[in-house]
C-alpha cells in the first residue's frame, strides 16, 4: 500500500494533537527523529487527508471517529477508501502515542489478571504479540483487542485497518509499518518489536482497559 504523504493541514472535524511527551521520550529504544516524522508527518497526513475526504459530507464529518470506521460499509463508495486508509490510519496512530513515553515493566492488578487469564501470562501475550506482528505481511498493525467484559486476544491488521472497523476495541497496539522504526531498525522488525515494550506505559494501559470496561474506551 503507497503511504499517505504529509499536506498542509486542511480545515475539517479532525485534527492532530500534539505528542502528550517530548520526541526523545522513548530513546534509545525509538529515536527522536522518527517520533517526529511519524508524528508531524505521517499522522499529520492522515488526518489532512481524512478532513479533505470528509469536506464535501457534512453529515460524515460529524460522526464520532469508531461510528465512522464501523460503518464504512454505508459510506460513499467515492471516498469509502480514503475513509478506511486515512480514518484508520487517524485512530491508530492516536492510540499509538497514548500509550508509549512509558518506562515499559510489567502491568499489575486488573489488568494484569486479564492477562494471565485471556493470553497466558505477560511473557507469553509479549511473545504471541511480537510473533503476530513479525508474521504480518507489508504494511499493517498488531493489536491486543478488548471486549466490554474485559476480554483480550491478540490479532493483526494491514495497511491501517483497525478492530474499530468491526466494532472492537482496541487495548494496545504496535505499528509495523516501516516508518516507525526504520531508521534505527532497518528491516529488524523482530528487533524493533521486542525493544518497543520497554516505552509502553502500562498506567495508561490500564485506564484504557478500565475504560473499555466502563464501555467509554473509544478510540
Amino acid at each position: 500500500m503507497r503511504e499517505a504523504v504529509a499536506q498542509s493541514p486542511a480545515a475539517g472535524p479532525y485534527r492532530l494533537d500534539p505528542l502528550p511527551y517530548p520526541a526523545n521520550a522513548n530513546e534509545p529504544h525509538i529515536d527522536a527523529k522518527t517520533m517526529e516524522i511519524h508524528h508531524g508527518r505521517h499522522h499529520q497526513a492522515y488526518v489532512t487527508n481524512l478532513n479533505a475526504a470528509l469536506a464535501n459530507h457534512a453529515d460524515l464529518a460529524k460522526t464520532p471517529l469508531p461510528d465512522l470506521l464501523a460503518g464504512l460499509d454505508k459510506a460513499p463508495e467515492a471516498i469509502r477508501t480514503a475513509l478506511r486508509n486515512n480514518g484508520g490510519g487517524h485512530a491508530n496512530h492516536t492510540m499509538f502515542w497514548q500509550i508509549m513515553g512509558g518506562k515499559g515493566g510489567e502491568p499489575t492488578g486488573e489488568l494484569k489478571a486479564a492477562i494471565d487469564r485471556d493470553l497466558g501470562g505477560f511473557e507469553k501475550m509479549k511473545a504471541d504479540f511480537n510473533a503476530a506482528g513479525a508474521r504480518q505481511f507489508g504494511s499493517g498493525w498488531v493489536f491486543v483487542t478488548v471486549t466490554r467484559d474485559g476480554k483480550l486476544a491478540i490479532t493483526s491488521k494491514p495497511n491501517q485497518d483497525t478492530p474499530l472497523m468491526e466494532g472492537g476495541r482496541v487495548l494496545l497496539g504496535n505499528d509495523v509499518w516501516e516508518h516507525a522504526y526504520y531508521l534505527t531498525y532497518q528491516n529488524r522488525r523482530p528487533d524493533y518489536l521486542g525493544a518497543w515494550w520497554n516505552v509502553v506505559d502500562w498506567a495508561k494501559v490500564a485506564e484504557r482497559y478500565a475504560a473499555a470496561k466502563a464501555g467509554t474506551l473509544t478510540i
